[in-house]
């Protein structure tokens, strides 16, 4: 998955005829509608409504089929995420490690829930299961960038979000 597109990318509502060219040249892969999803994320930052009848149509498949297919994978989005996306993990080491405790001080400092965005814009939080930082716990992600024994300071540091 890219990066979340620049904030005039994301508040566009794309067309049909806009996600169409964006999936075309991906219709020709075997089980294509993976593909064309990250596709339209790399293009908006997100998984707008309006790219479910046009993938339903084009794949010949349920919208249904479709949204399933989007909630059931974490990393699609279904609106624009904050300029930042910070993920932090909580699978079992890391919460041993305090990561639960680093989790919350951090989600409430900011003022958001898991997969809130901050009002701002700026940051979207994200738990994720495992970062594979296990013996550097409490771990974190920001923008792709692995942290390591991680406080709500860091990450506030981190972010810009502040100490």
């Amino acid at each position: 998955m890219r990066d979340p597109a620049p904030a005039n990318l994301a508040a566009a509502t794309p067309s049909a005829e806009d996600i169409r060219q964006i999936v075309a040249p991906l219709t020709a892969l075997e089980g294509p509608l993976l593909p064309m999803l990250h596709a339209i994320q790399a293009e908006w930052g997100h998984v707008p409504q309006a790219a479910v009848p046009v993938l339903a149509d084009l794949l010949n498949l349920g919208r249904a089929e479709v949204l399933g297919v989007i909630s059931f994978y974490h990393d699609f989005r279904d609106h624009p995420a904050g300029r930042q996306v910070l993920k932090i993990c909580r699978a079992e080491a890391c919460q041993a490690m305090g990561g639960t405790g680093v989790a919350a001080e951090t989600l409430a400092r900011l003022g958001v829930d898991w997969h809130g965005t901050t009002p701002d814009g700026a940051v979207t939080v994200e738990p994720v299961y495992c970062l594979g930082l296990c013996a550097c716990g409490p771990a974190a992600m920001l923008d792709g960038r692995l942290l390591g024994r991680v406080d709500a300071d860091r990450l506030l540091a981190e972010t810009g979000a502040g100490a």
